[in-house]
């Protein structure tokens, strides 16, 4: 197993409240751990659109919307939802085990 495919500790069970999210790196990857309705995503932390952080947006349902120009994002699948974006953001499998959530960026 490559190093790029481990599972690493990127925060506490329980830390992130609910429609809350955290900025976290994985690798060499910025990302977003969210809490949507009890719900846990990791997707890449910047808009395809305009190269802009997702964490100055907000979480509404299962998709986050980028504060620039607007676009949601599933957070599920990545897709973007609204114009302007057209391109999705990426998406990686995150699980909790022993009071950890841990993430795989591959």
């Amino acid at each position: 197993m490559s190093a790029d495919s481990a599972w690493v500790a990127i925060a506490k069970e329980g830390e992130i409240d609910n429609d809350a999210m955290k900025a976290v790196t994985v690798g060499d990857k910025r990302l977003l751990l969210v809490n949507a309705g009890g719900r846990l995503y990791l997707v890449d932390e910047m808009c395809t659109h305009e190269d802009y952080s997702l964490a100055l947006g907000c979480i509404k349902d299962k998709r986050i919307k980028c504060s620039l120009h607007g676009s949601y994002f599933d957070l599920e699948t990545g897709t973007a939802l609204d114009e302007p974006a057209s391109d999705p953001i990426g998406t990686y499998p995150v699980k909790i085990e022993s009071g950890q959530i841990w993430a795989r960026a591959d």
